[in-house]
């Protein structure tokens, strides 16, 4: 085919033209192979959500929507093909991160990573730490040891040192902690619902890889099967595809990275409003949620608590928020799949909570609820 005799150049400028032979061919081909490559490594096709399909779409989207610039960006010295399969790496690399997350694999030690030490977040979980030092039942050398690590920054050998124990007693007795007192205190008090991979945030996943620049094409999150995601789509076409989104709005996009202004991200939260992890995080960073308040309108983001008891301690949330959409039929409220991540529930169990939604036009639903 004619196709093969491309450079780089000419299958640079098919992409961004919208030629579907093209994007079928080169786009989604380098991506068959690198798919191919990590499943290997990772096992992605036996994962949930991590099917070839899902995870080349996510990257054509982050791509069209910066103009396809991070492939122009490439060195000269690499081939458009390694430079796009090693793109697409950081999408699969960023999936396993919420794969694990949402099935409860994330490690306490990751949590603490995600924070910048510069950050108010970071003021914040250092509190929960004093906290946790102030009311849990813990003796002198226990709250010293947790200060230490966690406050301070030392290592279990300098601690050690300066306790006259090995470092093997310092990371057993902070192993202990860990597991009895401290990751319970922050399920409970700091927000770890890590119920998503609604978010990929800020779409920061080629950075390492190429310098982002040049103009800014909007694409709306998108719903529907796999196959219509896949089909290549044209800068004149992105018009006519949001106003055919918003005309099937009843199911909430899978990865929602910016509001329209009449839009509302719903996020499960807790009734201390500590804003720490997954959807939350994401509504305090990007949406306006306030640290501190943990229902309600805030922003662009709406609060639902979860993680206070059962689901009947929920429903008075739910259905406060159905009414409040009622009374703002100007706004649009994009509702996550909140509490099924550490919350501990299913879809099964909170999808009856939103039944009366459906009636309301104005609230969008997670698939399959």
């Amino acid at each position: 085919m004619y196709y093969q005799q491309l450079s780089d150049e000419e299958i640079l400028s098919g992409f961004r033209e919208g030629d579907a032979d093209i994007i079928r061919k080169y786009f989604y081909g380098y991506c068959q192979v690198g798919y191919n490559i990590f499943d290997q490594r990772y096992q992605l096709r036996e994962k949930e959500n991590l099917d070839f399909m899902s995870l080349a779409h996510q990257y054509a989207l982050y791509l069209m929507e910066h103009d396809w610039k991070p492939l122009e960006d490439h060195s000269p010295n690499v081939s458009l093909k390694t430079w796009l399969i090693n793109g697409f790496r950081y999408v699969v690399l960023d999936a396993l991160k919420w794969y694990r997350k949402e099935y409860g694999s994330i490690t306490f030690e990751d949590y603490l990573m995600s924070f910048d030490v510069t950050s108010d977040l970071r003021l914040q979980f250092n509190k929960m730490v004093e906290d946790v030092c102030d009311h849990a039942p813990l003796d002198r050398q226990e709250r010293l040891i947790i200060d230490m690590l966690l406050l301070q920054g030392f290592k279990s050998k300098e601690i050690a040192a300066q306790m006259g124990m090995t470092p093997s007693a310092i990371s057993q007795k902070y192993k202990k902690l860990k597991e009895q007192i401290i990751v319970p205190y922050f399920k409970k008090n700091f927000d770890m619902d890590l119920e998503t991979p609604e978010i990929m945030d800020d779409m920061a996943i080629l950075h390492r890889e190429a310098t982002m620049g040049g103009a800014k094409m909007s694409i709306p999150p998108m719903s529907g099967s796999m196959a219509d995601m896949a089909a290549p789509m044209a800068c004149e076409d992105m018009d006519f595809i949001r106003e055919e989104v918003m005309e099937q709005k009843r199911n909430t996009p899978e990865f929602i990275t910016e509001l329209e202004p009449n839009e509302i991200f719903v996020f499960g939260s807790n009734l201390k409003g500590m804003h720490g992890g997954g959807a939350a995080y994401i509504a305090y960073r990007k949406f306006g949620a306030i640290m501190g308040q943990g229902v309600g309108l805030q922003g662009q983001s709406y609060g639902i608590p979860t993680m206070q008891g059962g689901i009947e301690t929920i429903r008075p949330y739910v259905d406060e928020f159905i009414q409040f959409a009622k009374e703002h039929p100007t706004l649009t409220f994009l509702v996550t799949r909140i509490g099924c991540g550490i919350a501990g529930f299913t879809d099964d169990e909170i999808s009856p909570l939103f039944e009366k939604a459906h009636y309301v036009e104005n609230i969008v639903l997670p698939p399959g609820w």
